[in-house]
């Protein structure tokens, strides 16, 4: 005997039935049955009642307020190819993922299509309002972008030095910080950052360093020893905090005087027949000590000499064996290309993502900072 919803004597005939359709009837969800001829032949109390139909006989398209078959018709599809198929439905001016499964008889016949719509409309607006957060979001990141590369220092010229730098984040927004520029006509400052963490945060440290360093004390310890104190007044917290190498250098008698704020990789100055690390103790700008004790080196430079600062960011690039590009692999290039300082610098980041990501484009896990001076 082949079933027909609407029949109530066939249901109440068999318990097993009208179970199954009391579970059917008190979902949410809408639920219909439509035979191969688009005929609906059931439909759930949820989906009567909302749509103020409690006699099924009607075109499928009908009951949703169309006068014609819909152009994408997900029941007549899942009855040709016997599979599921699903969709999104406006209807009444709400959205509904449709879902459309094919029904078999006890040959394996296909007899119906039993069809599942749910109100997605909620969720459809939540992902409107999270994409349009999102565009927002994206478009406050470029914007925080472009000022943080605006600190950047531009072409700096001037006809003692020869002087380049390299800068890749890891993110939209870095935590390094690379700057240059002139104290008065004899002196220029030079410095290199790493901020904690990345994005955001990272980035507003950085401002807060380009903006709060003294560019006009000739002594690096005392500037440091200044920034120190403001990052306290600022409350910026004890998980943030800035490593930072200055140095001062006056061009007239080539005397390089330089500080340490935590900077973990040791600047270089090198040139014929010399390599020095530029080594010098001292806390990061921080909360985490009342008196950091900042103290100033100084160093001669001769012509030709080249100063090169850096993050570790670039030593500590792997490649597939887990093994860093590390010190000496830099120091080789350095040491055996006195190329102009743009070009070394290039070489550098050239020969690191060989190493680190030979076929493919390289994936940074931290940020990238380099700069090379050389003394004419």
């Amino acid at each position: 005997m082949a079933l027909s919803f609407n029949q109530k004597g066939f249901v109440q005939e068999n318990p097993d039935i009208k179970f199954f359709l009391e579970i059917i009837d008190g979902m949410y969800d809408w639920v219909r049955v439509i035979d191969k001829n688009s005929n609906i032949i059931f439909i759930n109390k949820a989906m009567a009642e909302a749509l103020n139909c409690h006699d099924p006989g009607r075109k499928c398209h009908e009951l949703i307020g169309r006068e014609d078959p819909c152009e994408n018709c997900i029941s007549r599809k899942a009855v040709f190819n016997g599979h599921p198929h699903e969709k999104e439905e406006i209807i009444n001016g709400r959205t509904f993922s449709v879902m459309s499964s094919p029904v078999r008889d006890q040959n394996g016949e296909i007899i119906a299509v039993v069809e599942v719509l749910r109100d997605v409309t909620q969720m459809k607006q939540m992902q409107q309002k999270i994409m349009e957060h999102n565009r927002n979001l994206q478009n406050d990141l470029e914007m925080a972008k472009k000022l943080q590369y605006s600190l950047l220092p531009d072409e700096f010229f001037d006809e003692r030095i020869d002087f380049s730098y390299f800068y890749k984040s890891c993110e939209m927004l870095g935590g390094d910080f690379i700057d240059i520029f002139a104290i008065d006509g004899d002196h220029i400052g030079i410095y290199i950052a790493d901020v904690s963490g990345h994005g955001v945060p990272a980035s507003m440290l950085t401002v807060f360093l380009y903006s709060s360093i003294n560019r006009e004390i000739l002594s690096p310890a005392s500037a440091l020893d200044e920034l120190y104190k403001k990052f306290n007044s600022s409350n910026l917290g004890n998980d943030m905090y800035i490593t930072l190498f200055y140095a001062i250098i006056n061009l007239k008698d080539r005397k390089m005087t330089y500080s340490n704020a935590g900077h973990n990789v040791c600047p270089i100055v090198f040139g014929r027949n010399r390599f020095e690390l530029l080594r010098v103790p001292g806390v990061p700008i921080s909360d985490w000590v009342n008196r950091p004790s900042y103290i100033d080196r100084s160093i001669s430079l001769n012509p030709k000499d080249r100063l090169f600062l850096y993050t570790d960011g670039l030593i500590e690039l792997k490649n597939s064996e887990d093994e860093q590009f590390g010190e000496e692999r830099l120091l080789n290039i350095l040491l055996n290309d006195m190329s102009k300082p743009d070009l070394v610098l290039n070489k550098i980041y050239e020969e690191a993502s060989k190493f680190s990501a030979p076929e493919k484009p390289l994936k940074l896990a931290d940020d990238i900072t380099m700069a090379l001076l050389e003394i004419k």
